[in-house]
């Protein structure tokens, strides 16, 4: 239950940070767009290894 709640946060804010890059687009803000971007590539990092970290968990 607790993985499944730090893969919900995690989903949860690289969707924020994906509206971002929107928000940067409209606003034609290059330092929001490179927040967001840097932030998108650093949630969903974590995410996948979160993940991979699961998994090789549970083959052993």
């Amino acid at each position: 239950m607790k993985y499944n709640f730090m893969f919900f946060l995690l989903a949860f804010f690289t969707a924020l940070s994906i509206g971002g890059i929107g928000v940067a687009v409209s606003e034609k803000s290059i330092l929001i767009a490179a927040v967001s971007i840097i932030l998108v590539i650093i949630l969903m990092g974590a995410g996948f290894s979160l993940r991979k970290k699961l998994r090789e968990q549970n083959q052993q």
